[in-house]
């Protein structure tokens, strides 16, 4: 029996259900700019945006990066003016990557638990100067910029040693967390990071730091560029598939995504980012959580190496940062962040 007052409504989608040309005609919504604009589903602002930025040694210093035209690391004296740039843009957050000076590089990485490493010093020079309510700093959790064989973790026996690389990390994000770090992001993707990271920041009284966990990121090959510019790429022995996801894969992203929500991330990336806009839409659907998206530096040099034509380059641009939007990404983070926001103006 059929309770009164309930109505079932099932959507079908056919061509019989919602008629056919020549009543039917999509293109009269296109026809002009303004009724685009009045049916576009999705769009991009820069709210949207996390511009990544590498730091290096030094004074007075901006270096150029061979594999990322455009593409700088900033000295810590030089990055009031980068944090300035991204105020005046709106710019909600920016993400720190250190180069680390081979000399200060060991096989353990205990580098990123220096209170006075890059990383710190530039957390200290910024919130110096500006309120966490001004913009976001969001810090990388992972020990490849600071191990001499470029990994992500400690090695025992030849291998990426899962327990032993938690205990440094848990300590490198309170240190940037007693620093001022508004976003710890853990990139590592060793196993049960996010929880023993959760549990030491609020046993420390950072309960509202947040956590991004890099909860969906694959052994790619499109960090060649990234590799260059935190000086990881000459050091690193070996592959990272014994710990980054197989890209062949799509349901594990769900189980190691789902691991990381339980353990405590406020919110969880997919890296990269353009090849694997289906993670995207198969986590957001799935989680409804903010899901960010890297599109990360292969992805960046593409676009700059392979469009010579300016127009044409801006307009790709904002073309593959819109695919991120409808694919379900909250925020995304690119190199093309400053840009973008030029462009958007």
């Amino acid at each position: 029996m059929k309770r009164k007052g309930k109505i079932k409504y099932k959507s079908d989608l056919t061509m019989k259900n919602i008629g056919s040309y020549p009543e039917v005609r999509l293109r009269r919504n296109r026809k002009s700019e303004w009724s685009r604009r009045l049916v576009q589903e999705n769009s991009l602002s820069t709210n949207d945006l996390i511009w990544p930025i590498f730091i290096c040694d030094g004074k007075n210093k901006t270096e150029s990066i061979k594999t990322m035209p455009n593409v700088y690391r900033y000295s810590i004296d030089s990055l009031d003016r980068i944090v300035e740039k991204a105020l005046k843009n709106k710019i909600p957050m920016i993400a720190l990557f250190p180069n680390t000076p081979e000399i200060k590089k060991n096989a353990k990485g205990t580098e990123a638990l220096n209170k006075n490493n890059l990383i710190c010093k530039a957390l200290k020079q910024i919130k110096k100067n500006y309120k966490r309510k001004d913009i976001g700093i969001m810090c990388d959790v992972a020990l490849d910029p600071y191990t001499s064989h470029g990994h992500d973790g400690i090695i025992i026996d030849n291998y990426v040693n899962n327990d032993q690389t938690l205990k440094v990390l848990v300590k490198q994000a309170l240190l940037q967390a007693k620093m001022g770090c508004d976003v710890i992001a853990p990139s590592d993707m060793m196993d049960g990071r996010i929880g023993l990271i959760r549990k030491a920041l609020d046993k420390n009284g950072f309960k509202n730091v947040q956590i991004l966990s890099y909860a969906v990121k694959y052994a790619s090959n499109f960090y060649g560029p990234f590799r260059d510019a935190v000086g990881s790429k000459k050091s690193l022995k070996g592959d990272k598939k014994s710990y980054q996801m197989d890209f062949n894969n799509s349901e594990e992203a769900l189980r190691e995504t789902l691991l990381d929500i339980k353990e405590g991330a406020d919110f969880v990336m997919v890296k990269p980012g353009m090849p694997y806009l289906d993670i995207i839409k198969l986590v957001k659907t799935n989680f409804k959580i903010p899901v960010f998206a890297y599109q990360v530096s292969g992805e960046y040099s593409l676009i700059m190496n392979g469009i010579k034509n300016k127009i044409l380059k801006e307009a790709s641009i904002i073309e593959s940062l819109v695919a991120f939007k409808r694919a379900g990404a909250s925020a995304i983070v690119t190199y093309f962040a400053d840009r973008v926001a030029k462009i958007l103006k």
